[in-house]
């Protein structure tokens, strides 16, 4: 199982590969706000682990296993972000929140969360009554 750190480089290249078509270590490093020295050995990591092939100035690709929980990582972060929006929280406060618990919840958690908020998009009157408890209760 990937350590959380290793969860953000495999989601960040999961991500870059599906919108530029490939991932460089200057790339994941500027993604990541990181220096690519330790891009590199996080890559060697990851490649010994089995979830990338990496090839010292040739570049990398998922393996199955790497872009199956890039998948899932990238499903989990955006699920919390719709989470999050659902109850209320406020925009610029999203994407820090989410980045601070996504690595702590079990994915039978995730699970439940999902089903959440699959429970209030089926029905936007949900959403409207959420909003009616929230400010009663702000009051």
């Amino acid at each position: 199982m990937p350590t959380p750190s290793m969860e953000d480089y495999i989601e960040q290249i999961y991500l870059l590969i599906e919108e530029k078509g490939y991932a460089r270590v200057s790339d994941i490093a500027e993604a990541l706000s990181v220096h690519p020295s330790s891009v590199t050995k996080m890559v060697q990591k990851l490649d010994k682990d089995e979830y990338l092939i990496y090839e010292k100035y040739r570049g990398l690709i998922l393996t199955t296993k790497g872009k199956k929980i890039g998948k899932r990582l990238v499903y989990r972060h955006e699920l919390l972000e719709q989470f999050m929006r659902i109850i209320g929280l406020d925009e610029s406060k999203i994407y820090g929140d989410v980045e601070g618990i996504e690595h702590h919840l079990s994915w039978e958690a995730i699970d439940r969360i999902g089903d959440l908020v699959q429970y209030f998009e089926e029905d936007p009157a949900r959403i409207t009554a959420l909003r009616n408890v929230q400010k009663t209760n702000e009051e």
